[in-house]
């Protein structure tokens, strides 16, 4: 199932648990990627890393909102916004952890018999 369409479905369940924040937060999503689904239509079509940069977008949009409203004692804009936030990331991949960062880095590092700053190409 596309991401668009996981969304829809969202969508209609959110309209009808009348979940005000959720569904305006995934009509918000859904109409950006409609527009870059528009845009990338002359070029073949929207791929899985088109769908994932415009939801880091809007997951970007969201925490600079974050600080701003914070910035400036409105927590509860930026309560908002956290929400939202929240479950624009449901839809992103999982990040890794820093740890897990780290052991793939260590694995790599011993596969290539990296030593040093010398064998940085290498990594």
């Amino acid at each position: 199932m596309a991401l668009i369409d996981k969304i829809g479905d969202d969508l209609k369940a959110a309209l009808k648990a009348g979940q005000k924040v959720r569904l305006e937060t995934l009509r918000t999503v859904r109409a950006a990627l409609l527009e870059k689904q528009v845009e990338k239509r002359p070029s073949g079509g929207m791929t899985e890393e088109d769908e994932i940069t415009v939801l880091l977008a809007a997951s970007k949009k969201r925490k600079e909102a974050i600080e701003i409203y914070r910035q400036h004692g409105r927590d509860d804009l930026a309560d908002t916004e956290q929400l939202e936030l929240s479950i624009i990331q449901e839809y992103l991949p999982k990040q890794m952890t820093p740890e897990e960062i780290e052991s793939v880095i260590r694995q790599i590092i011993n596969e290539t018999g990296a030593a040093g700053p010398a064998s940085f190409s290498k990594v």
